[in-house]
């Protein structure tokens, strides 16, 4: 029948995506809002798309192939793309088609100029927008041309950008079909596109709205400079004035051409301030309509007698961050949880979830990134002071964000006077490293009494932890459906009570704020910079440094097994069957048993390991075999207690200058005394600092066997078709199906479509409720011009090799090496005993990557924007560890 072939853009709105693509979609979903002009005109359905092109043999076959072709074969790609456009434009329109299109313009007068514009059911989505992805083509007049661009709007499916995007996006090609818009041509004094947020900051009181004189053609072509207004809360309050050369019109029998600009209008504004404004208050509607902000193609037509303003096309702005749902109306700043973790990939709700709950600190969630809302301690100019300072020591680009933000009057609520701060919420710049238990905060009651530096209080602290983690194994054993929901929520609690122990608090503060008071006095008397890094070079007890020595162990049993290290060499990343294979080699037996002792001890640990669902290498032993096989290619037996040895070797080395200089000085014996007694503080104690991390992922791994054996029997009895769909539902969610035995596919489709996207998003350290999204910046006036700057974590200078690795899987290292990569967390621990630098994206002076550098001895420095993109694999760079900048030599 041919009425499914046409429909009027009046009939459709967004839940006809599946008919007429994305943006017919929206066009008729904006055709519902009151005072929206949209041009009249109507959808050619995606059932035409597929009667005239996927029925078509030729075509099928190609597409076939087009989804068998990989994303790096880039020429490929290209070749089958063309072969694949010129079969459809060369497909004829059917018959039926045909006639259906010729009904929808009958009702248009003869000679009417027409805009035809492609719309794939994968374009304009809430999560990707396709934006430019397809064609459109202006002032096309009679109905043969029209039929014929819109075969080109077929074909402009499978152009060059369109196929990588989708690649990158992971749509199949054969998934997606094309509808075409078929609407009036508007004439236009003036065109452009109002973002209804900041597309830059993602502030969402701002507006953007960028004009040329003509049709919109010239601004999307990058023909002209635009004029670019900027609109606040109902005012202009900035104005750029393009030189508009030239501009796009419409030719009277069809088609477009470059005019040259009337001189006397080149440097005049293409709109009035009112007019901007309109625009402003139009886009507002409309954002409101759809619930997110939005990207507006918009025309202004002038008469003489009267001003009209078209809209033409609407979309979301899918590459701002989400912002947090703070469940009111009052202005909020959030910290990313993810850059004081090391963890800024995206999570899947289960493991947001299970982090919320086992958090100290109350987290919002925003992109599949955790979010600590700041505003109580910022609002107060005491607490202000004392959080600038702990992040500032810790990542100073994160402060440089906050200052930013702080710098304007309108962005906090005013404190109440003598407000105490919420219970346990702690920011995330101001935790201790493990992410859940709160620094001591300022101007709480009194300050605790100081601790001894007293060994045994870490050991108590580590057997209480060991104790608790072997009862709760006790007790998951017995839990099953429902009742290990309800256990789970006990054991969260008790989770809590372990990371919030007052002594485990002071502990790490004690070595933290020995590292600290080193540095900054050593600094002062001697002119050491960073002294301590070497001071705490092998410090006892750093179970994540040890995880990295133990692998070394561990090489030293496969060395010596010629058959085994070739087998080693064979192992793909998915064969986590290789350890039971291990036993038919010579040798095979002690090295599977090596292996397994080491996963036995640190099997928990997984890149990423703060998400509950990423796979730990119990689960996925693969992933540490390219390690194991750099530390075999590396290093000679022993090297880990060598490396250990001498690490301690230079600690007390430096340790015996520094005194020896200080009794130099005036006043120099109790300067020494003091020194010494803060050498031996950190030396105790910062070693612990690793410890509650790994008491966290060690409880995870328990939580997740658990949940993972209660997925297990849900997938047995029907209710869930994969074990890994539990990993998009959060804990409150999977209980329930626990206990109904009921499941929402379209949440679960819904939720693996939003993760996705989410991989897609890059979190800000800052973010404020109005959207704006900041990093902050490096204020230094020392960094050599063209070097890259950092923050200093761990002291000296290294020249070599740069190996931007983004899996640790995937790393393959060489001595003298040094890692580039965005962040680290304990897991990268075992490549660091293997490289000579260390410089990562994310990072902060007390966080993992820096603390095992400098017990590693290794130069580093952390916080180097894009890092991984400006430094290109096997470059030769300079990495100085006590300045805090890379240079890239070649």
């Amino acid at each position: 029948m041919t009425e499914s072939y046409v429909r009027d853009l009046r009939e459709v709105d967004a839940s006809r995506i599946a008919d007429v693509g994305g943006k017919g979609a929206q066009l008729g979903a904006l055709t519902r809002i009151d005072g929206i002009r949209v041009p009249d005109g109507f959808c050619v359905t995606t059932d035409a798309y597929r009667r005239a092109v996927t029925r078509t043999p030729a075509v099928r076959d190609l597409l076939e192939e087009l989804a068998h072709t990989g994303p790096d074969d880039r020429e490929g790609l290209r070749v089958l793309g063309a072969r694949v456009r010129r079969a459809v434009e060369d497909t004829p329109v059917p018959d039926e088609v045909a006639e259906a299109v010729d009904g929808a313009l009958a009702r248009f007068a003869d000679g009417t100029a027409f805009a035809v514009r492609s719309s794939a059911t994968a374009e304009d989505l809430p999560t990707a927008s396709f934006a430019g992805q397809q064609d459109t083509y202006l002032n096309v007049v009679g109905a043969d041309e029209v039929l014929r661009h819109i075969r080109r709007c077929w074909a402009s499916l499978f152009s060059d950008r369109a196929v990588t995007y989708r690649l990158r996006n992971g749509i199949d090609h054969r998934a997606v079909h094309m509808g075409v818009v078929v609407q009036r041509m508007v004439l236009p004094r003036a065109a452009g596109v109002l973002f209804t947020a900041d597309p830059v900051s993602g502030h969402r009181r701002t507006a953007a709205v960028e004009a040329a004189y003509g049709l919109g053609e010239a601004l999307v072509s990058g023909l002209v400079g635009p004029d670019v207004f900027t609109v606040r809360d109902g005012r202009v309050v900035g104005r750029t004035v393009g030189a508009k050369q030239r501009a796009v019109r419409a030719l009277p029998g069809g088609g477009t051409q470059e005019v040259p600009v009337e001189a006397g209008h080149r440097d005049r504004p293409a709109l009035s301030d009112a007019e901007v404004l309109e625009l402003e208050r139009l886009g507002r509607r409309i954002e409101a309509h759809f619930g997110s902000p939005q990207d507006i193609e918009w025309c202004l037509t002038d008469d003489g007698s009267r001003t009209d303003v078209w809209i033409v096309q609407s979309r979301p702005i899918t590459n701002l961050f989400p912002v947090p749902d703070a469940g009111d109306d009052e202005k909020h700043i959030y910290l990313s949880v993810g850059h004081q973790q090391m963890m800024t990939d995206a999570m899947k709700p289960l493991g947001l979830s299970v982090w919320q709950l086992t958090s100290m600190a109350p987290m919002l969630v925003a992109g599949g990134r955790l979010f600590v809302d700041a505003t109580a301690r910022l609002a107060s100019p005491s607490r202000r002071a004392a959080l600038l300072d702990m992040v500032g020591r810790s990542d100073p680009l994160t402060k440089d964000a906050l200052e930013t933000v702080l710098e304007r009057d309108d962005v906090l609520p005013a404190a109440p006077s003598g407000a105490a701060p919420p219970s346990g919420a702690a920011p995330s710049g101001a935790a201790p490293p493990s992410g859940a238990a709160p620094a001591p905060p300022s101007g709480r009651g009194s300050a605790p009494a100081p601790i001894e530096t007293d060994p045994g209080l870490v050991k108590e602290l580590i057997s209480r932890c060991e104790a608790s983690r072997e009862q709760l194994a006790r007790d998951l054993r017995t839990k099953s459906g429902p009742e290990l929901f309800g256990f789970l929520l006990e054991a969260f609690a008790e989770h809590r009570r372990v990371l919030g122990d007052p002594l485990s608090i002071q502990v790490i503060m004690a070595g933290m704020e020995a590292t600290w008071w080193l540095n900054d006095h050593l600094q002062e008397w001697l002119g050491e910079r960073n002294a301590a890094d070497t001071l705490t070079l092998s410090a006892p007890g750093n179970i994540t440094s040890e995880m990295g020595l133990a692998l070394l162990d561990v090489a030293d049993v496969v060395r010596p097994r010629p058959q085994v290290v070739e087998f080693l060499r064979t192992v793909d990343g998915d064969d986590d069957g290789f350890l039971g294979k291990l036993a038919e080699l010579p040798g095979g037996r002690e090295v599977r048993d090596a292996v397994e002792a080491y996963l036995d001890r640190y099997g928990m640990r997984c890149v990423g390991e703060i998400d509950i669902t990423r796979p730990r290498w119990r689960e996925h032993p693969a992933a540490l075999v390219p390690a194991l096989l750099d530390n075999v290619r590396n290093f000679g037996p022993g090297a880990a207690r060598q490396r250990f040895e001498e690490g301690r070797r230079r600690a007390y080395e430096k340790e015996r200058d520094v005194l020896a200089r200080l009794r130099a000085l005036p006043d120099g014996a109790a300067k020494a005394d003091e020194t010494k007694r803060m050498i031996d503080r950190v030396r105790t104690f910062i070693g612990y600092r690793e410890y509650p991390k790994y008491d966290v992922v060690s409880r995870y791994f328990l939580y997740k066997q658990a949940l993972m054996a209660e997925a297990d029997r849900l997938v047995a009895a029907g209710v869930l078709a994969g074990r890994e769909d539990a990993f998009h539902l959060t804990f409150e969610e999977l209980h329930e199906v626990a206990r109904t035995h009921r499941v929402d596919e379209g949440l679960l489709r819904r939720r693996k479509e939003e993760f996705r996207f989410h991989r897609t998003l890059t979190p800000p350290r800052v973010l404020t409720s109005d959207g704006e999204a900041l990093d902050g910046s490096y204020r230094r006036d020392d960094v050599p011009e063209g070097a890259l700057a950092g923050l200093p974590v761990s002291a000296g200078t290294v020249e070599g090799r740069a190996r931007v690795v983004h899996d640790i899987a995937d790393a393959e290292l060489e001595a003298g090496d040094i890692l580039v990569t965005t962040f680290t967390d304990p897991s990268w621990s075992p490549l660091f005993v293997g490289v000579a630098g260390l410089v990562t994206e994310v990072g902060g002076a007390m966080t993992h990557g820096a603390v095992i550098a400098r017990e590693y001895g290794l130069p580093a420095v952390v916080g180097v924007p894009d890092a991984t993109r400006v430094i290109v694999d096997g470059a030769r760079i300079r990495v100085h560890g006590t300045e805090g900048w890379v240079e890239i030599l070649g």
